[in-house]
């Protein structure tokens, strides 16, 4: 009998001890995470896509450890206002210096966005041929080339259209790289067009152009987003 109420004893006291030692662990761990060193660090308020604006409206900032925080975190939103994201921003995320950039910086690294094994070649437009100026840098096109064919004798010289190149990506309108964000913004007529093409299609796009007469037949961006927003 007085073994049985030894055991039991020990059996209490060893649930107890037990208890107590979590019970410390646990505000040992709280005081440690409270005792953390915190940085201040802007991040996404809501999904920010790729090369859109920037506003203070789409931007938080949260406390996170300074220990392990990445080096070229923003701290700061001054400034932010009027970049844009150089990759898709997911909500939450912490904006990170070459995550985002004004449109000069754009400007002056144009060649990044030049694919591999392509080239950048630039053609002159006018108001027709460029879609009344409706085009936009990322757009995709195709390209027309018309020419005028000389007839001998008096007979009515013949003008033949055909599709030149089909679906090339936009890299830039005169000098801007960036579609347009702000409807408030300004239209600017633009007289060139820059396209993404082959080396073979870069040949034949010059000839063209020196040719004859080339216009641009933008494609609707409609059918893409539909298909980007079942994905998501």
């Amino acid at each position: 009998m007085r073994s049985k109420i030894i055991l039991v004893l020990a059996l209490v006291m060893g649930v107890v001890t037990t208890v107590m030692f979590f019970n410390y662990m646990k505000q040992f761990d709280t005081e440690t995470v409270a005792n953390q060193n915190m940085t201040t660090v802007v991040a996404a308020k809501e999904k920010i896509a790729k090369n859109e604006l920037i506003t203070a409206e789409k931007l938080t900032t949260i406390e996170v450890p300074s220990e392990g925080l990445h080096e070229q975190a923003i701290v700061s939103m001054d400034g932010l206002a009027g970049q844009y994201a150089t990759a898709d921003i997911e909500a939450g995320e912490v904006l990170l210096d070459h995550r985002v950039q004004d449109e000069k910086e754009e400007t002056i690294f144009v060649s990044k966005k030049v694919g591999e094994g392509n080239r950048g070649v630039s053609i002159g437009v006018n108001f027709v041929q460029s879609v009344s100026n409706l085009v936009e840098p990322e757009d995709k096109v195709d390209v027309i080339f018309t020419e005028v064919i000389e007839m001998p004798g008096e007979q009515q010289d013949i003008v033949e259209s055909s599709i030149l190149l089909r679906e090339v990506r936009v890299l830039a309108v005169d000098r801007r790289m960036i579609e347009t964000q702000n409807e408030a913004e300004p239209h600017a007529e633009y007289s060139s067009v820059t396209l993404e093409l082959s080396p073979e299609d870069t040949v034949k796009l010059v000839n063209a152009y020196e040719s004859g007469s080339l216009h641009l037949a933008v494609h609707s961006r409609i059918v893409a987003d539909v298909v980007n927003d079942t994905d998501e």
